[in-house]
């Protein structure tokens, strides 16, 4: 009786100290069950890095906090695709100044000398064998188109000369010509012409190039928020994992201590090292979407060239709260029929087809033109006067210097005007009406097309607004069920313990309340996102452009307003605190 007496006394003194003191799992392995931890035989095995050793390169790399306006800030500072598209208005003023230069003067200017040296075939020659004429010639003008469609010219020609002839009147003879001339169309190229035509589209593309720089900022924000809100998440459920290991690792601790004392078969530890194992390769998976969530946020908002760009850890501070509030969806659809940028593009490439149709209905038009030429002539130099009319010794020699050759044609001495109409048709039928056809049928489409748009707009402002709505609710209910799932696993624990329960139903119930931790975490990304497309859909096209880096999608739901109070998001711990994220 005092050896049965004395070995139960041994055996409830070992189970109470089992149950008051915890000992490392590494201290408790019984010899016939030991095990190496599972990632020790793949760090051995396949060079694989340890969680512990990887928080401590972590521990060593730059700290970057944000908040979710700072992140927004860096992107628009450094955002590669913001800057590429900032370029784009740039180069269409460019454009624009291109086109306008038609309409810029043209200075033309001609220096020629000429020497000539001709054989005498007249008398008229006095009897030279040959004639020898320089002649030295310069033309200075002007031409420019107008804004108005026509053109003018101003040229000044003068010219000395001087020969051996001896039946000229000077030499050296001076010569000053003043001429211009104005075209003006009348009908065809009079309210627009091919100059008139490009300007105008040049101005609307470089419109149309500030609505894609608007339409590229807003979707990089959105992208920005969102890979915020997911690097947000990735290291809340990588807290998650570590919790569900944590129990894990409890759950070993206690079934070994069990086995030392003999409550429990050895067979019992290996489930609970294998539910540690497949926990801690939940970690590692984790801590990789940490990583990868990371990069995503980090190419968004820096520029390569940023020092320890790729080793520059970056931690969200604000916290992922859920602010409820109402959903007006009907007011942002009227909101996104006037400010999204995939219609608006629409409508100003429209803008581009009605001045074409303008420019070919127009090029339609009989070419018309009212020409006007004025010109006025003035000569002088050295006069000779000869004996007779028919040649003879020089008598007297009269000189007009170049200034009053110049000054005669200027006052417009000898004036000479022309006024003409100039008309020609097309018999037939011309590319004009060919091109003005098809810009009426490019029209056609294009307003089908600002139909479909505004449908589409319209469809995905609604949709968004019910994501917003509905994501609230998963919201509560998955907040309620975590609740529960912490409550069932309490319970399993405590009837385990009393031996009314099995390993496998209470690593069931931490399954489920890691489940329904990542639900209620996966639920408030959701819907912080949603109001992020909620936002954005309002400006710009969620399927037309880059998406957000997302890791599942939302889901759908009602359309009812949402309104209440902003609550903070809490993630229960088996038996301790819960954690906001």
């Amino acid at each position: 009786m005092l050896g049965k007496f004395g070995r139960r006394c041994r055996v409830l003194g070992a189970v109470v100290v089992s149950l008051s003191c915890v000992v490392p799992a590494s201290g408790q392995a019984l010899a016939r069950f030991e095990r190496s931890p599972i990632l020790m035989r793949a760090r051995i095995s396949e060079g694989l890095v340890l969680p512990q050793v990887a928080a401590n390169q972590t521990a060593n790399r730059p700290l970057l906090r944000l908040s979710l306006d700072e992140a927004v800030e860096l992107a628009l500072e450094q955002n590669l695709n913001i800057r590429i598209q900032r370029l784009n208005p740039l180069m269409q003023d460019l454009s624009i100044a291109d086109v306008r230069s038609a309409w810029a003067p043209t200075l033309n200017s001609t220096f020629q000398n000429n020497s000539q040296v001709t054989p005498s075939t007249t008398q008229l020659s006095g009897g030279l064998d040959q004639i020898n004429t320089d002649t030295f010639q310069n033309v200075i003008g002007i031409n420019q188109l107008t804004p108005w469609g026509g053109n003018y010219n101003v040229n000044w020609n003068s010219t000395r000369q001087t020969t051996s002839s001896f039946f000229t009147s000077f030499n050296p003879a001076l010569r000053s010509t003043m001429s211009m001339q104005f075209v003006q169309p009348l009908l065809r190229n009079r309210k627009i012409d091919n100059v008139r035509q490009r300007l105008q589209i040049t101005k609307i593309n470089r419109d149309i190039s500030d609505i894609q720089l608007r339409d590229t900022i807003v979707s990089t924000i959105r992208q920005v928020k969102n890979a915020y809100w997911e690097l947000s998440g990735a290291i809340a459920a990588f807290a998650v994992q570590q919790q569900s290991l944590a129990l894990a690792e409890e759950s070993l601790r206690n079934n070994r201590t069990r086995v030392e004392v003999g409550t429990m078969a050895p067979i019992d530890i290996i489930e609970a090292q294998a539910e540690v194992a497949r926990n801690e390769e939940a970690v590692i998976v984790a801590e990789a979407l940490i990583e990868e969530t990371e990069d995503v946020l980090r190419t968004l908002i820096m520029e390569p060239t940023t020092p320890n760009f790729w080793l520059l850890r970056l931690e969200p501070t604000d916290p992922a709260l859920l602010h409820s509030r109402e959903i007006n969806i009907d007011s942002a659809v009227a909101n996104a029929l006037s400010k999204r940028t995939d219609i608006a593009q629409i409508r100003r490439s429209l803008d581009n087809t009605d001045t074409n149709i303008r420019y070919y209905e127009n090029q339609r038009l009989p070419d018309l033109n009212f020409q006007a030429d004025y010109s006025s002539t003035a000569a002088g130099g050295t006069k000779l006067t000869r004996a007779s009319m028919f040649g003879g010794d020089i008598i007297d020699r009269t000189n007009t210097s170049f200034g009053s050759v110049l000054g005669s044609a200027l006052q417009s001495d000898f004036p000479t005007w022309t006024f003409s109409l100039n008309i020609s048709y097309p018999l037939g039928g011309s590319s004009a009406d060919a091109n003005l056809a098809r810009s009426r049928l490019e029209r056609t489409q294009t307003e089908a097309r600002i139909q479909t748009a505004e449908l589409q707009a319209a469809t995905e402002v609604r949709r968004t607004g019910r994501n917003v709505n509905t994501n609230v609710k998963r919201v509560d209910a998955t907040g309620v069920a975590r609740q529960l799932a912490e409550e069932r696993l309490e319970a399993e624990q405590k009837k385990f313990t009393v031996g009314m329960s099995t390993s496998f139903l209470v690593f069931q119930a931490q399954r489920d309340l890691a489940d329904a931790r990542n639900s209620e975490l996966r639920a408030v990304l959701d819907y912080l996102k949603a109001l992020v497309d909620f936002e954005a859909v309002q400006e710009t096209s969620l399927t037309g452009g880059a998406g957000s880096f997302t890791l599942t999608s939302g889901t759908a739901g009602s359309g009812q307003a949402v309104s209440g109070q902003a609550v903070g998001v809490q993630l229960g711990g088996g038996g301790g605190g819960g954690q906001q994220f």
